[in-house]
């Protein structure tokens, strides 16, 4: 047996590691820490976020190499509930989009899509307007139930943020909501053209689907 103690044993090893190991070994229980807080949620761009914000000076490059020696990874949510009825008779607009989401310009594309998220007043739904161009959300609207009201909100906060502009492409699933008569008449009356989606393919709306994963971890 030898006669050391445990503290000062662990002090020698540390002692034969280089600069750069101590160095890691400190940043991986910050990693760690960080990714244990947000429930294994977070991965390396927003673990880097993190760090910096508390002072730690590393790249997202290095923190990603990190978390992959750590075997790190983020989870995400899976979805639980769907939010695209598709089951009417009322009419459907082609796919003028056809996956196209690049824009050379502002108000040239708008995507829209309805989700379901968790708030401080419980579950809502939440429908939003993309611009393609920039991939800001430019309207939303919030409700505790799935109504053409509330594709129609969002909308018209896109429309009075961004001044009514004409011709504006925009894209959405083929959901009832979009599909009502309201929201047709309103789409015709400010100018915009209409695309959906395919029935049951989330990639012809992609970027919205990608912000409400965004959102949701």
């Amino acid at each position: 047996m030898l006669l050391v103690e445990r503290s000062g044993y662990y002090a020698w090893l540390k002692r034969k590691l280089s600069k750069r190991q101590q160095a890691n070994e400190i940043l991986d229980e910050k990693i760690v820490s960080i990714y244990k807080k947000h429930k294994s949620r977070y991965g390396a761009p927003r673990i880097t976020d993190e760090l910096h914000a508390s002072g730690t000076v590393c790249g997202k490059n290095r923190v990603k190499r990190r978390m992959k020696h750590l075997g790190l990874r983020a989870k995400a949510k899976k979805k639980f509930k769907v939010t695209t009825d598709s089951k009417h008779n009322l009419p459907v607009a082609p796919n003028l989009l056809n996956r196209d989401f690049t824009a050379s310009k502002p108000n040239q594309k708008w995507a829209g899509d309805i989700s379901y998220i968790w708030t401080d007043e419980g579950w809502m739904y939440l429908a939003v307007v993309i611009d393609l161009y920039s991939r800001a959300v430019v309207g939303w609207s919030m409700q505790s139930t799935m109504t053409k009201q509330l594709v129609c909100d969002a909308l018209m906060m896109a429309l009075w943020r961004r001044g009514f502009p004409k011709e504006v492409l925009f894209h959405s699933d083929r959901g009832s909501q979009y599909c009502s008569q309201d929201y047709q008449i309103m789409l015709k009356r400010y100018g915009l053209l209409c695309s959906m989606s395919r029935k049951g393919n989330c990639w012809d709306n992609a970027v919205a689907e990608s912000l409400f994963h965004s959102i949701k971890t």
